[in-house]
């Protein structure tokens, strides 16, 4: 019996209904939370060890040493394990602790760096990664700040699929951004098929990506202290800075309306897309990425608690379905 040879990859791509009270405006959401690895990085690890693996520049049963908040680590933690390389994820304080479990589940080994007197995380990893690589020869790191592979993930992949999916026609799409690889692999292909999709980048509030200010972040995986190297061809057509507290509201919006259990990056895309909604025309079609699942922000994200404790007192701009309490979201 043939089972056919569909790709490891693809995600279904389904429209929601319930999730904002505008009928006049279709918004589909693509699932990637439903990769092997929970996120959409599941792509982009693939991309990055297969581009190594081709230039030579990685031998089989090597190293992999690579900066990263949780999701990349996970599905590099994954890609590594099946292909048989060792893998070491360098990750700070603010590192999601069920993330770093799987990571050790997979088999990784994982080194965390204090934060410095900067601030400024994503910097201090970097810096330690470069050290492992001179202490380990013939390691490798990914690069997926800087590596065009990353991109190439999404041009050859997640953008293809949204456009089947919505047979050609999508006026808007919504993407979070860190290292910019996930969106400016869509923007490559919208403008190398010259469609007139819209891309929205939905940026965390104290990153400095798109001319932002720096400042203080308790949530992983979305913005970054420092541009990236892909960031400099990133182009979006608007980018939404979105605070802490409406990524918690998203989040649960999404919950508890749609049933979709996503991470702190899609809750910001939700707060993203309902302030950009009073804006969008009438039978305009909108997507957006499901970027990876809620299951490691159960301990954060969907604790009143921990809520509490460390966003609590922080001001949000109210987007049409929070409060400005932490208390009370």
């Amino acid at each position: 019996m043939s089972f056919g040879t569909l790709s490891p990859f693809v995600s279904p791509t389904v429209q929601l209904t319930q999730l904002f009270d505008a009928p006049d405006i279709e918004v589909f959401a693509k699932l990637d939370s439903l990769q092997l690895s929970g996120s959409t990085k599941e792509r982009t690890a693939a991309s990055l060890i297969d581009g190594l693996l081709d230039s030579g520049r990685l031998a089989e049963g090597g190293m992999i040493v690579e900066s990263t908040s949780g999701n990349l680590g996970m599905a590099l933690a994954r890609q590594c394990v099946v292909r048989g390389i060792k893998f070491v994820a360098v990750v700070d304080q603010n590192a999601n602790a069920s993330a770093l479990e799987i990571m050790r589940a997979f088999g990784a080994a994982i080194d965390v760096v204090p934060t410095p007197p900067d601030g400024n995380k994503l910097s201090a990893r970097r810096k330690r990664v470069e050290q492992l690589l001179a202490e380990h020869p013939g390691a490798v790191t990914t690069n997926q700040y800087g590596s065009l592979d990353n991109p190439a993930a999404h041009f050859s992949s997640t953008m293809p699929e949204i456009i089947e999916a919505m047979d050609g026609r999508l006026d808007m799409l919504f993407v979070a951004t860190s290292t910019t690889g996930t969106l400016l692999g869509c923007q490559n292909y919208i403008r190398h098929h010259q469609l007139k999709t819209k891309i929205v980048a939905v940026d965390s509030l104290g990153s400095v990506l798109f001319g932002g200010e720096s400042g203080t972040r308790s949530l992983p995986g979305l913005g970054a202290g420092i541009v990236p190297e892909l960031a400099l061809a990133a182009e979006p057509d608007i980018v939404w800075r979105i605070e802490e507290l409406e990524m918690v509201a998203g989040c649960k919006l999404l919950a508890q309306r749609e049933g979709i259990l996503a991470g702190a990056s899609t809750g910001a895309i939700v707060a993203a897309m309902s302030r950009q909604l009073p804006s969008i025309p009438a039978g305009s079609r909108i997507a957006f990425l499901v970027h990876d699942s809620g299951v490691p922000y159960l301990h954060t994200v969907y604790n009143d608690t921990w809520v509490q404790e460390n966003l609590a007192g922080k001001t949000t701009v109210k987007a049409g379905f929070g409060t400005t309490s932490a208390g009370v979201l």
